[in-house]
């Protein structure tokens, strides 16, 4: 379904999109609403997409090196992640220069990365980390490392 609607003075076409979250998280997300002042999910919602792809666009114009650290969570009783995990850490040795593994609670985990290389190859690991079946929340923290020229 469509449906214009003013925007910054502009009538903007404006679309429909079904998405499937667990019920949990949905509760969460009413929540955040409510304390935020939003006054609907959709506006809530258009909010952090504008968010989400402005940090992308932000780390696209970057260049050069930097270090980064990924963190990301899962339950604990799907015990192929960390398997997953571990094997992307080995083919990624190129890039992560550590990693760790750290129980949360009785039902969560979280694996911490640290790596270093482009941004692009940071995004790349970090879009494989998402990719793992059972992977709840990834965050990524870049930092541009400096060349230092020698004299």
């Amino acid at each position: 379904m469509h449906i214009n609607t003013w925007v910054n003075r502009k009538v903007v076409l404006m679309v429909t999109v079904s998405i499937t979250v667990p019920g949990n998280l949905l509760k969460k997300f009413d929540s955040f609403l409510k304390t935020r002042g939003y006054y609907s999910r959709s506006e809530a919602f258009r909010d952090a997409l504008r968010s989400l792809i402005s940090e992308f666009e932000l780390l696209e114009k970057e260049s050069g090196r930097v270090a980064a650290t990924i963190v990301a969570t899962y339950e604990y009783s799907k015990k192929d992640v960390i398997t997953r995990l571990i094997r992307l850490t080995c083919d990624c040795d190129d890039v992560v220069i550590e990693s760790v593994h750290r129980r949360l609670g009785d039902y969560k985990c979280l694996t911490l990365f640290v790596a270093e290389g482009t941004v692009q190859t940071i995004q790349s690991l970090a879009g494989r980390i998402r990719a793992i079946r059972g992977i709840e929340q990834v965050k990524t923290i870049l930092i541009p490392v400096q060349e230092h020229e020698q004299a």
